[in-house]
């Protein structure tokens, strides 16, 4: 695996709302949020590029609306947000997909000749996945970071329900053998990008 100098880490919704298990249910992965922060460490400190997105849900009882605390960063990404030891971005979406939000994603990565990107964040088989599919299509080099997500149950029709670690392990099959994206795990990404272990959510 070979992570490029300019390659993109895409942060997806880590908002204090998912935490509010009363309304999302049991969540699955609780190594995703060292994860996650030990990602973002390795790219401030390798001088990469760091997106971070943020979800403004327009539904009235969303824990992710805006103006509700749960619409905030949880604090270990905030706190590292504004290092600035690379490019930054905060991009702002009320849809699933971080390529239609605000400013223009796209815009943002070709405009610097980024062509790889690597997608972790909430929920893995929801804004996580979309945002890494639609980033395949684009034609990035997409890497999606199976084990700095998380999801939650989930219901569908005909009353069928699959845990979070079963929608986790579908993500995984459907982005890795459909081609949109390489599905690897944290460790390996902060040895390619040229750091000695994975850190700690602290």
């Amino acid at each position: 695996m070979e992570i490029a100098e300019n390659a993109a880490l895409v942060v997806v919704d880590v908002q204090k709302g998912f935490d509010e298990e009363g309304h999302w249910g049991t969540r699955n992965n609780p190594a995703a949020d060292d994860n996650i922060a030990a990602l973002i460490d390795v790219w401030q400190a390798t001088g990469r590029p760091v997106v971070f997105v943020r979800h403004d849900s327009t539904k009235p009882g969303s824990p992710l609306r805006a103006g509700h605390e749960g619409n905030d960063f949880k604090e270990y990404v905030e706190q590292r947000r504004g290092k600035r030891t690379g490019a930054e971005l905060l991009v702002t979406k009320s849809v699933n997909s971080a390529f239609y939000g605000v400013p223009d994603l796209d815009a943002w990565l070709k405009g610097a000749g980024r062509g790889q990107i690597v997608v972790a964040g909430i929920q893995t088989n929801m804004c996580a996945e979309t945002t890494a599919r639609m980033g395949g299509n684009l034609g990035y080099e997409v890497f999606f970071a199976l084990d700095a997500t998380y999801t939650f149950d989930g219901v569908g029709p005909w009353g069928w329900t699959l845990s979070a670690d079963e929608l986790a392990r579908a993500t995984a099959v459907s982005l890795h053998g459909g081609g949109f994206a390489k599905v690897v795990a944290t460790e390996e990404l902060v040895r390619a990008a040229g750091a000695v272990g994975v850190g700690s959510g602290g």
